[in-house]
């Protein structure tokens, strides 16, 4: 029975920012029992919902030294659909309304954190064979495991796994300050290690010291070798291409499944779509004041709005876009110039445009069970869950043709009848613009392929099973 656990700084249901409280929360369930016991190692916010925390049982504590100072380190465990999850409990470091603040704290939280993960091991009785890390937050863990290694025989022989979800995240702050905190030796604090350009970098640390490294998707995995995605990293990513690869995520197909959906107006599933699906488009057009009519295409948007969605291209070519026969629902918040120009076009264009600046996650669904199209034009996109899921639902995504985005969505292909979207090559807003008026075309012109399009994308299989299956191999070859 090989034993892994996964570190991290988020997970759902119990704290989530984003797509990384996804994997860490679902992707557990899904490995083979028999062969792999996955536990979950999260620090306890105070900001956590009280339903969770009053859940929260207490193991054990005891003092860890952190350079100079001593810390109380507190464990408490709960079992959640039949995995164990372990909350590193310290007031001091995880206060506050939420779980990221300032970087400067979150440097020292962090190296709190990853410190506390490891020595925590010995006191719970688990020795993993594989911690698995995910992100900045937990790229000390790999270099105090090297550290550890030279006092204790107990440390030997646990390998380390770093995943990169983002890696424009990194945890940078400079290199003083980072010793002191940390405590760790000089050694360290070199080029070929834990610094990049005179700071030090935590997420740098844990690639160089991990002995795989994965992200999540395979094209992402290629593109950060190179400089425009590389963050300035792409020489380390280069270096370390041998114990690279890509994963991609997946979805919950038991929370997204349109046959059973408890958030939308009528459950539809691959066999029906043709007659159901379109119940749901005239109910969100109801709700959302917009022109009733079931043949009018629909395009969704469900994203944060930010310069790396490419909100930019949309903004440069929406009035254009307007004049179209589509309606566009939006939903998110980000940057405010973005809000607004959605909020502007709204009011522009009355009974067309639907802009909610806001997040609920019951809309989202509806968004993407009535929807026809769904727009993702990122700028770059490590792996991306919004095309999964409008997938699922059987709503088009419309997408750039970068990481993730590129190896999950299928163009289409009028000639040999494929594809499960439509996609477009370089960023730019009349590329995206014309993909999009193609992708009308098809929908009002050739109807009949629109459809066997739905069935294909309806018919892909991005749950975690699959995932989990490329993790499992992953975990075996080392």
């Amino acid at each position: 029975m090989k034993k892994i656990l996964f570190a991290a700084s988020e997970s759902v249901p119990f704290i989530k920012t984003g797509g990384l409280a996804d994997v860490v929360g679902s992707l557990p369930k899904y490995f083979d029992k028999d062969k792999y016991d996955v536990r979950v190692m999260l620090p306890k916010y105070m900001c956590m919902k009280e339903e969770w925390k009053e859940k929260l049982q207490y193991y054990t504590h005891f003092y860890m030294d952190l350079n100079w100072r001593k810390q109380y380190v507190g464990v408490l465990i709960y079992e959640h659909e039949g995995i164990t999850f372990y909350f590193i409990d310290n007031e001091y470091y995880f206060n506050g309304f939420a779980p990221y603040g300032d970087m400067y704290a979150d440097i020292e939280k962090f190296a709190f954190f990853s410190k506390a993960v490891l020595s925590a091991l010995p006191v719970i009785d688990f020795r993993p064979d594989i911690i698995h890390c995910h992100d900045w937050q937990t790229g000390l863990i790999p270099i105090y495991l090297d550290n550890f290694r030279f006092g204790t025989e107990y440390y030997r022989g646990i390998k380390t796994i770093m995943t990169i979800h983002n890696l424009k995240f990194q945890g940078t702050w400079d290199t003083k300050r980072v010793r002191d905190i940390t405590g760790l030796p000089q050694y360290y604090f070199v080029p070929d290690k834990l610094e990049a350009y005179k700071d030090a970098n935590y997420l740098k640390g844990g690639i160089v010291y991990a002995d795989k490294v994965t992200t999540v998707s395979n094209s992402y995995a290629e593109e950060i070798k190179m400089p425009f995605y590389g963050e300035k990293l792409d020489g380390l990513m280069n270096a370390k291409a041998n114990c690279l690869s890509g994963i991609v995520n997946g979805i919950d197909y038991k929370e997204y499944d349109p046959a059973t959906d408890q958030h939308i107006e009528k459950n539809f599933d691959i066999d029906n779509f043709r007659k159901e699906k379109i119940k749901n488009k005239l109910a969100l057009q109801r709700e959302l004041n917009l022109t009733q009519d079931s043949h009018t295409m629909m395009i969704g948007i469900v994203s944060r709005l930010t310069d790396q969605k490419g909100f930019d291209l949309v903004a440069y070519v929406m009035d254009e876009l307007c004049q179209d026969a589509v309606q566009i629902v939006v939903l998110g918040t980000g940057e405010e110039q973005y809000e607004n120009m959605f909020r502007h076009f709204e009011w522009k264009y009355q009974g067309k445009v639907s802009a909610n600046i806001y997040y609920s996650e019951p809309l989202s669904h509806r968004i993407y069970a009535s929807c026809d199209a769904f727009l993702m034009p990122s700028l770059f996109e490590p792996c991306g869950l919004s095309q999964l899921m409008s997938l699922r639902y059987g709503t088009l995504p419309i997408v750039r043709e970068t990481g993730g985005l590129k190896d999950t969505v299928e163009p289409y292909n009028e000639f040999e009848k494929t594809g499960t979207g439509f996609s477009f090559t370089n960023y730019n807003a009349h590329e995206m613009l014309a993909t999009v008026r193609y992708a009308e075309r098809i929908y009002y012109d050739r109807k009949r392929d629109w459809n066997k399009m739905v069935e294909r994308a309806m018919a892909q299989d991005f749950s975690w099973g699959n995932s989990a299956k490329q993790y499992e191999a992953l975990y075996e070859s080392m």
